[in-house]
């Protein structure tokens, strides 16, 4: 749940700093999987992906204590019009906008070649932006925040995050024939514009949405909504949350630059879930090496490798790893294992829309919305258009799953 929805459905409480003390045992734990993780991946790989693991470590910290996520922030601007949630992803599109293009213009990175995400724009991406679009809002979160929610104690998001691995196979073995539909070549704003156009023109785009979020909720409710103060200040509030959304933001931006400099690209999350789910298939017999999908040379050795050696596997499993040290740090890792069987095949349904939706699409609102429009790339200003819309149309299912549909 993003934050702007909790502001609007949780009133504060004065004691919620007393009652949520931090849980030092869950806290030991996570703590041991980050440093355990990373001096084998110092042995098993090298200095770099440790490193990246542990920046995955740091986006679950930040996701989970700003609870930063994009799927509830939708539902609460299409349900309410309350926009805090838009706009704090408006802030984080452009700042990681101008960490990352004056890089990506150059080619390098602290002596470093980089690329961006880039992806041709067409049929695929529309189509797998909107089904992921409704996986949302049935599955529960996006790709970051099922890893997030998962690693902070939820239990209905570990189904969201099986079915996710199950749909992002199924896309992998449908790929060539979505890739064969009509598309544009992959077209990066900054290569057709130059870095300063490129540049300008995102910030003003995403600074009109912003502006939007503010009339139309200015519109419905006379004003914006007012944060309530935290439970906590200083220096319990960095290490307990909650964080500020915008301090959330930033951090991420800043994260979303460390992941560049020290793989060359900018932070996907995805990718992992078809790669985990072939190697399975694989180990059963299954010729998965003959998909279309896996003969690409890069994705073919990352089959073949050992997956210490991919880098969005080892992120994803830090950002697991630093949400759970969050959860202990704030004293809520506690599983609620009783799950209705409605939200269950909710989040089954939406976990393999999200998963399929995510190969068509070349992403997720991370690889594809995040990192796309951060590279400028027209494919990710295609996804956000046609992911939102598939959000509307989730939102409005949810009921039938005995969701809330606000």
């Amino acid at each position: 749940m993003s934050q702007a929805a909790q502001l609007a459905l949780t009133p504060p409480r004065a004691d919620v700093a007393r009652e949520n003390r931090p849980d030092l045992r869950v806290s030991a734990a996570a703590l041991a999987l980050l440093a355990g993780g990373a001096a084998w991946l110092m042995r098993a790989a090298d200095w770099r992906q440790a490193a990246l693991y542990l920046v995955g470590g740091a986006l679950g910290v930040t996701l989970y204590h700003a609870m930063f996520g994009f799927t509830t922030a939708w539902r609460v601007f299409l349900t309410e019009r309350r926009g805090a949630g838009v706009r704090a992803q408006m802030l984080l599109l452009g700042a990681t906008s101008l960490l990352l293009l004056p890089a990506l213009a150059r080619g390098s990175l602290f002596g470093r070649a980089v690329t961006g995400s880039l992806a041709p724009a067409g049929v695929a991406v529309v189509a797998g932006a909107f089904i992921f679009g409704i996986g949302m809002q049935l599955g529960g979160g996006c790709a970051s925040g099922t890893l997030y929610t998962a690693g902070g104690g939820n239990p209905r998001m570990l189904v969201t995050l099986a079915a996710f691995v199950a749909g992002s196979v199924l896309g992998a073995a449908h790929f060539h024939w979505w890739a064969a539909t009509p598309a544009l070549r992959p077209m990066a704003l900054v290569a057709e514009l130059g870095a300063v156009p490129a540049l300008a023109l995102q910030l003003a785009v995403l600074g009109a949405i912003a502006a939007a979020t503010v009339s139309l909720e200015h519109r419905r409710h006379g004003a914006l909504a007012a944060e309530p103060p935290p439970p906590r200040r200083g220096w319990p509030r960095v290490v307990q949350g909650p964080w500020p959304l915008a301090a959330g933001a930033l951090a991420l931006a800043a994260l979303s630059f460390v992941t560049l400099a020290l793989s060359g690209r900018p932070w996907g999350v995805t990718s992992a879930f078809a790669l985990w789910g072939s190697k399975l298939l694989a180990a059963g017999g299954v010729d998965v090496a003959s998909w279309p999908y896996w003969t690409a040379p890069a994705r073919a050795a990352s089959l073949r490798a050992s997956i210490a050696a991919d880098v969005t596997s080892m992120m994803d499993f830090g950002i697991m790893a630093g949400a759970l040290l969050a959860a202990g740090l704030a004293g809520k890792f506690a599983p609620r294992w009783r799950t209705p069987a409605r939200s269950l095949a909710a989040a089954a349904l939406g976990g393999l829309m999200l998963g399929y939706g995510a190969r068509l699409a070349y992403g997720c609102n991370i690889g594809a919305f995040l990192s796309g429009i951060a590279s400028s790339s027209l494919h990710g200003w295609v996804w956000f258009p046609a992911a939102f819309a598939g959000n509307a149309l989730g939102a409005r299912l949810r009921p039938l799953f005995g969701l809330s549909a606000r």
